[in-house]
């Protein structure tokens, strides 16, 4: 069986259980409670030193960092097209999870950290980072569905959390028509899950 060890309100964490419920694969979910600092207790440690989520278990087989399980999960249980094995293909998946671990995390992340949870930020330098982000990605999806390649990938999954929950940043999506349309073909698929804060309106 299967286990994640997760936040329920964390974007990195429902990129998993999206990919997880996208495959169709059975899991066991773990709720660590991050007030009570069961992330920096031994035992979680062991399995994530940077004491984070989310982290999963496939039998003696622990993968921490979500884009890392991402690429797990697609090449251990899914078809090609979710992380391709052609090389051209595979460098724009890499060069998207590179993204959402990068801008993604410094922009509508950074954001929502602060306009959610009170965390402090450089907020200037975290909305730049967002409008950027937000450009390039409505210009690549107007002449695209898919970020990556020609169908959907986890390229699509690693981006897509903290684009769906920028409006808890305080960040108007209504501008970029392309990343909106992106979003509701992420929402259309099946065995699609939400989370709480994603309105599922695009």
């Amino acid at each position: 069986m299967i286990e994640l060890f997760e936040f329920g309100l964390s974007g990195n964490c429902h990129k998993v259980r999206m990919m997880l419920s996208l495959l169709r694969l059975d899991y066991k979910s773990h709720a660590v409670n991050g007030a009570e600092r069961e992330l920096k207790n031994a035992e979680f440690l062991s399995m994530n030193p940077f004491g984070q989520v989310p982290v999963l278990k496939d039998g003696d087989t622990v993968i921490r960092d979500s884009q890392a399980i991402l690429v797990y999960l697609a090449r251990a249980y899914g078809d090609d097209h979710w992380f391709p094995a052609d090389p051209i293909k595979a460098a724009e998946v890499t060069a998207w999870l590179s993204t959402a671990a990068n801008e993604v995390v410094r922009g509508p992340n950074a954001l929502r950290l602060h306009y959610k949870f009170g965390r402090t930020i450089n907020l200037d330098e975290a909305t730049s980072t967002t409008a950027n982000l937000l450009s390039v990605l409505n210009q690549h999806l107007a002449h695209h569905d898919w970020l990556a390649t020609e169908m959907i990938s986890i390229a699509d999954i690693a981006i897509y959390p903290y684009i769906a929950l920028a409006h808890e940043g305080s960040v108007d999506l209504s501008p970029f028509l392309s990343v909106e349309n992106w979003l509701g073909r992420i929402e259309m698929l099946n065995w699609f899950v939400s989370m709480p804060g994603i309105r599922g309106t695009h």
